[in-house]
């Protein structure tokens, strides 16, 4: 587990170094014209005010409202056009690239997004999109990663049975309660979709843990969409039903997920949604039955979490398009410049390949 821990702050300290070398070295910039792209999806989860607990494994899911605010007048600072989902797919499909352009997504339907990122965005005009899980909206949904948190942070020893198997976990330290998070995200990946929604509801059992009031807690009500999606500068996209790993569902599953996401949210608010974003977005979960789903469905875009810029020949992908994690590990605007040009993202996508979705 220790072996686990190191490996993981090992990445991410080699990240922010070679961002860094390609900031204060000026690579970034000269790399910009030729790996910049026509315009970048942003993905964020929750903004919301920092916390100072020393345990944080999903640190990485929010930023502070400050520094959103701060992306917004960097972005305008370096002459980028802020512009909605819909507005994005008209350019990619005709061709129109005269400013770069930034589009702005959340995931899941984090109540936070209401309260801390909606101000903030309303104020300076700024379109963007939240993608809703409609399970999470009905406050019914397992946000298994912040039971793991609370599991995690409130004991000394954690147990989890996984296929009928204890497996216990020392959680004495803040270290080891974060490679006790990072070695349970490694078993459950290697897990069926069922055997991963078993093991963490036992666990949910087994702790007290009230998965309706957490999820109640942590996201919005449709009654609180409705209220975002009647201001023009919000799209509300489909996140599936329950937020799971696509690829380990068998075809039908996972096209039931996708097709029922979308049509629980046009029944809840009355608008077919139009775009939609895999949940974890990765190669792990989402691969070229889920693009070709995703065109069946007739979405207009669909969104991974593949790193990288947009260029013109996404007009051929559109069910498998980039974007860029807007994070709390790397909430630096140096990082986010060399992020949005091009360069970094070029670089991790020539060793992590995501084979994209055919030309529709």
């Amino acid at each position: 587990m220790k072996r686990m821990f190191a490996r993981a702050s090992f990445r991410k300290t080699a990240i922010r170094l070679t961002l860094d070398a390609l900031y204060f070295t000026g690579a970034f910039r000269m790399l910009r014209e030729r790996c910049g792209g026509v315009g970048i999806i942003l993905t964020l989860h929750h903004v919301r005010p920092a916390r100072q607990d020393a345990f944080q494994p999903n640190r990485s899911l929010e930023i502070t409202p400050e520094f959103l605010e701060a992306v917004i007048l960097e972005f305008r600072r370096q002459g980028l056009e802020f512009i909605g989902l819909d507005e994005m797919h008209r350019r990619l499909c005709e061709g129109c690239f005269s400013n770069r352009f930034v589009c702005i997504t959340f995931d899941d339907g984090y109540r936070d997004n209401l309260e801390y990122a909606y101000p903030i965005l309303r104020q300076h005009r700024i379109p963007f999109a939240i993608f809703v899980a409609s399970d999470f909206a009905d406050w019914r949904g397992h946000l298994w990663w912040r039971t793991l948190e609370s599991v995690a942070s409130a004991n000394d020893r954690v147990t989890i049975m996984v296929e009928g198997s204890p497996r216990t976990f020392a959680c004495r330290s803040v270290a080891e309660k974060i490679a006790t998070v990072r070695a349970v995200h490694q078993i459950m990946s290697g897990l069926t979709h069922e055997a991963e929604v078993r093991t963490f509801a036992e666990l949910a059992a087994m702790m007290a843990i009230d998965t309706v009031a957490d999820c109640s807690a942590a996201c919005m009500s449709w009654k609180e969409l409705s209220r975002l999606a009647a201001d023009p500068l919000v799209t509300i996209g489909a996140h599936t039903v329950s937020h799971p790993h696509l690829r380990k569902l068998a075809p039908e599953a996972a096209r039931r997920e996708m097709e029922a996401g979308a049509a629980r949210v046009e029944s809840m608010l009355g608008v077919r949604p139009r775009h939609f974003a895999y949940p974890f977005g990765d190669a792990s979960a989402v691969g070229l039955r889920e693009f070709a789903y995703a065109a069946e469905l007739g979405f207009r875009t669909a969104l991974t979490t593949r790193p990288g810029v947009l260029s013109a020949g996404d007009r051929n992908h559109l069910t498998s398009l980039p974007r860029i994690s807007v994070n709390g590990d790397y909430q630096r605007l140096r990082h986010l410049r060399v992020l949005e040009a091009g360069a970094a993202t070029l670089a991790w996508n020539g060793v992590r390949r995501l084979k994209r979705a055919p030309a529709r």
